[in-house]
């Protein structure tokens, strides 16, 4: 079996890679284990010295980093670049607050001296998408090799170029060989990887189906998961909002990275009075994407990221159509070799069409009508999903409650959802759990140890 890297933009396959043996995984697993003890004992500066170094070789190597994940993937080459940033920026955040965020933590107790001190577990095995094929993998990696753990890396099957570029910054920075692997094998030997006795813990980023299979073999084994699945953020436009700053950044909020991301802004739930503003609005500045070459920084909306994907939401727009969802824009393939969707927007979308019960992922906004505020709220709360969402007004004391009452892992008050590396990022319900970034994400992947003296 091989794992083909094909651009979304041309349909065109660009390279081949050779799936690795089960040999060639077990050995990879025992160098994991042979190199933990040694890494979990350098001194903590140093492995934070290492960590900042892959940031600067990052920087170094910007542009022909983000130009892999626009081959790859299809992300606009702005957008790459952004991502590659972050990552640098993960990379510091980490450098420069790991030694805080592993400090022992003393507490008065009868003892005469108690505190918690963190340490790390061990091999962690990482279970990355294909949509933020860099930034997914750095705000595991980073805290966790700061933390002193090992890590494998199991990633998208179709970003194998990006997978083999993030093992090469780790070895350019000066890692020592098997502190950071990247295994290039099928999803199928995943399962055959969480039981080896090497992997002492697992993360994975990626669909609800792929996280209950995951979730459940971990358990079996009793090994630690953090979990980061499927989002359908609510956007809850009430009847006071700055309708011009709220649709400028509704439109960025589902359209980045072509919708493609789990806290892109999914279901647009917008009180009745302002709810036919809105979406006239909205379909003027949707309409103004254009679709072309990722790599051209002219073209603002990307292809997706593989034809089979943009397939299935073509599926899941139809069968919403056919029980009655009405079109406002777009809703069709674009007539081109690659994989495009149109910027499209379904209205009058309800309970039972796969628009809503549903996840889409990709360029496609859902637009739900409101009576009123608590109505907005029972809606947006009536998901199954409980990763992002946010809401706009001109009132922020009544932004900050409604955010309270979001069943979510986060919310966002006139501003879209966004991952941020000083604070904690994850979701509930079937969004998953456990939390990345943050003092909370290094925390996940350590011994919580108590020590107690007399």
């Amino acid at each position: 079996m091989s794992l083909k890297s094909v651009n979304p933009y041309s349909g065109k396959t660009t390279k081949e890679f050779s799936a690795w043996s089960s040999v060639e995984v077990e050995k990879a697993l025992a160098k994991s284990a042979e190199m933990q003890s040694f890494w979990g004992k350098t001194p903590l500066d140093e492995r934070c010295r290492l960590v900042r170094e892959a940031g600067r070789v990052m920087e170094a190597r910007k542009e022909a980093l983000a130009q892999i994940i626009t081959l790859e993937m299809g992300k606009l080459i702005g957008e790459a670049r952004a991502e590659i940033e972050k990552c640098i920026w993960g990379c510091e955040f980490y450098a420069d607050h790991g030694p805080d965020f592993l400090q022992d933590d003393l507490i008065k107790t009868d003892a005469g001296k108690s505190f918690v001190t963190y340490q790390p577990l061990g091999t962690v095995l990482a279970v990355m998408p294909w949509n933020f094929p860099f930034w997914q993998v750095f705000r595991f990696a980073a805290p966790a090799l700061v933390a002193g753990n090992t890590a494998v890396l199991k990633h998208a099957s179709n970003v194998p170029q990006c997978a083999k570029a993030i093992e090469q910054i780790f070895i350019e920075a000066g890692f020592p060989k098997g502190i950071f692997q990247t295994l290039m094998i099928p999803a199928s030997l995943v399962s055959l990887v969480i039981q080896d006795p090497a992997i002492k813990a697992v993360t994975l980023t990626g669909s609800e189906q792929a996280g209950r299979k995951v979730a459940s073999l971990a358990a079996a084994n009793l090994k630690k998961s953090v979990l980061e699945l499927g989002g359908s953020d609510a956007f809850v436009v009430l009847e006071d909002a700055d309708m011009e700053n709220t649709v400028k950044t509704a439109v960025t909020a589902r359209f980045l990275n072509a919708g493609q991301s789990c806290i892109a802004a999914k279901r647009f739930i917008v009180v009745d009075s302002v709810a036919t503003e809105f979406i006239d609005r909205f379909k003027t500045e949707v309409e103004k994407l254009t679709t072309g070459d990722p790599a051209d920084e002219a073209t603002t909306l990307a292809p997706m990221a593989r034809h089979d994907l943009r397939d299935e939401l073509h599926q899941q727009v139809q069968a919403s159509i056919q029980k009655g969802a009405k079109v406002i824009t777009g809703c069709l393939p674009e007539d081109h070799p690659g994989a495009f969707y149109q910027a499209s927007i379904l209205s009058e979308v309800k309970p039972g069409m796969r628009a809503w019960d549903e996840e889409l992922f990709g360029p496609v906004a859902s637009v739900i009508r409101a009576r009123d505020e608590q109505h907005a709220l029972a809606i947006a709360n009536g998901s199954r999903f409980g990763l992002g969402g946010s809401v706009w007004t001109r009132d922020q004391e009544r932004g900050e409650r409604f955010a309270r009452a979001l069943e979510s892992g986060a919310a966002f008050v006139n501003s879209m959802v966004k991952s941020d590396p000083r604070l904690p990022f994850g979701g509930i319900k079937a969004s998953g759990y456990g939390r990345e970034l943050s003092h909370y994400g290094m925390h996940e992947f350590v011994n919580i140890k108590t020590i107690w003296r007399d």
